[in-house]
């Protein structure tokens, strides 16, 4: 087998941000959100985060960071996004206080 027939693992990106769910909600209404999905590039990642928050109905998106997954997280609260984020969805973990 030569270095071309190396199946690579496709990259997790994991994009952290706010969301509101509606247009005139103060900034005090907003829920903190994680999206861990596959992208090409930054780009992709964040233009698929933004199309599948406005997709569940969130109004408003603010996008803070965005980095890449090193690996299956130990953290359980992201083990099943991680897995859909692999099948090719964007997987998106609420947190609310």
């Amino acid at each position: 087998m030569n270095d071309n027939e190396l199946e690579l693992e496709p990259v997790v990106y994991i994009v952290i941000g706010r969301v509101w769910e509606n247009e005139d909600a103060s900034p005090d209404d907003a829920i903190t959100i994680h999206a861990l999905l596959t992208a090409p590039d930054d780009d992709d990642a964040v233009r698929k985060t933004l199309e599948s928050l406005s997709a569940q109905g969130f109004a408003e998106a603010e996008l803070d960071q965005i980095g890449v997954m090193d690996g299956e997280p130990d953290d359980p609260v992201y083990e099943g996004a991680y897995q859909d984020a692999l099948a090719g969805n964007v997987a998106i973990v609420t947190f609310t206080a």
